[in-house]
C-alpha cells in the first residue's frame, strides 16, 4: 500500500522565506512559528509566544550548527530572557497548541523527548547543560505527544530545521525493508589507486553509502573550497562513523545518507568531485547517465 501524502501549511508572515514564518498541519493541533532574530521583538508580540510551551534556539559557528531546547509556559518571557543572556543563536522556534492547550506536565516531556532525538541525532552540538528528567504522564496522554512529536518532526526539516535529523541509517537486511532495498538503485565508486571501493544506495532521495564502504581517511583537497565537505569529512572521523584502517584508508562503521552524490563522493575521495560522474552502476552507467536514461523512460 503506498505511503499517504500529507499537506503543510506555511505561512510567510512578511512575505519572505527566510523571514518569520508559521507552520501548521490540517488536523494537527501543534503550531510552529520561526523567527529570526533580527525580527524578535515583532515575534514575541504575537499571541502564541505568550502561551505554555516548547521552544528551539538555533545558531552556526566554526564548529557547526548548535542548539538549545527548553520549556516555559510564557514562551515571550523565556526567549527574551536567552536574548540577554545567549548572544550565539539567531533563530528561536516556537512550540505551541492551539487553545494553549499544552500544560507544564506536556512541555517537560515534550523538551526531554526533543533532547534524546538531538543528542541521538549527533547534527549539532546541545548547548543544554544539563539533561532534564521530563515528567510522567499516563498512557493517554504519552501516546497524544508521541503524535504531536511525530507531526513536529515532519514539519521541522521543512523550515530548514535539521537539528533533530540523523543521517546515519540502520543497517536492514532486504526482508526487514518493507520497500526491498534489492529494488532501490545502487551505485559504486572505486579508487583502486588507494583500494578504496564504496557502495551506495538512492533511498527517499537521498544516497546512503552502506556500511564497510571504504573511504580516504584524510582529507586531501583544498580546506578553503566553499563547499566545506572537508568539515563533514573531519566531523565522521571524529565521531567514528569514519574508522581509520591505515594510514590512507578507512571505512564507513555505519550506513550514512548524504543529500547529493557529490557530496558523497566528496568524502569518500577526500576531496572535491563530481558525484554524478564518479558514482556508478553495477552495469557501468555514470550517476548522471542513469539519472538520464530514467527521465528518457518516463517519455512518451
Amino acid at each position: 500500500m503506498a505511503t499517504l501524502g500529507r499537506s503543510l501549511e506555511l505561512y510567510f508572515v512578511d512575505g519572505h522565506p527566510d523571514g518569520m514564518l508559521t507552520a501548521e498541519v490540517f488536523n494537527w493541533t501543534g503550531h510552529v512559528l520561526r523567527i529570526p532574530r533580527t525580527q524578535l521583538a515583532e515575534g514575541l508580540s504575537r499571541p502564541q509566544a505568550k502561551q505554555t510551551g516548547v521552544y528551539l534556539l538555533l545558531g552556526q559557528d566554526d564548529t557547526g550548527t548548535k542548539g538549545y531546547i527548553g520549556e516555559t509556559e510564557n514562551m515571550s518571557q523565556r526567549i527574551a530572557q536567552h536574548a540577554r543572556e545567549k548572544d550565539w543563536w539567531d533563530i528561536a522556534v516556537l512550540i505551541t497548541a492551539s487553545g494553549d492547550a499544552l500544560h507544564k506536565a506536556h512541555v517537560k516531556y515534550l523538551e526531554a523527548r526533543l533532547l534524546e532525538s538531538a543528542f541521538a541525532a549527533k547534527n549539532g552540538a546541545v548547548e543544554n547543560g544539563n539533561t532534564p528528567l521530563g515528567s510522567s504522564l499516563n498512557e493517554a496522554a504519552t501516546a497524544n505527544m508521541e503524535s504531536f512529536l511525530e507531526t513536529l518532526h515532519m514539519i521541522l526539516p521543512a523550515i530548514k530545521v535539521d537539528f533533530f535529523q540523523s543521517r546515519t541509517r540502520p543497517v536492514l537486511q532486504t526482508s526487514q525493508d518493507p520497500r526491498g532495498l534489492e529494488t532501490e538503485p545502487r551505485f559504486f565508486l572505486s579508487l583502486p589507486k588507494h583500494g578504496i571501493e564504496a557502495s551506495a544506495v538512492l533511498v527517499d532521495q537521498e544516497l546512503v553509502v552502506q556500511v564497510g564502504s571504504g573511504v580516504r581517511v584524510k582529507w586531501v583537497g583544498d580546506r578553503k573550497h566553499a563547499t566545506h565537505y572537508w568539515k563533514i569529512h573531519d566531523e565522521l572521523c571524529e565521531s567514528g562513523i569514519i574508522s581509520q584502517l591505515n594510514e590512507t584508508r578507512g571505512t564507513f562503521t555505519q550506513n550514512f545518507a548524504f543529500s547529493s552524490p557529490s557530496a558523497a563522493a566528496a568524502i569518500i575521495c577526500g576531496r572535491s568531485s563530481n558525484g554524478r560522474e564518479a558514482w556508478k552502476t553495477e552495469d557501468g552507467l555514470t550517476y548522471a547517465q542513469w539519472e538520464s536514461k530514467k527521465l528518457e523512460e518516463t517519455q512518451p
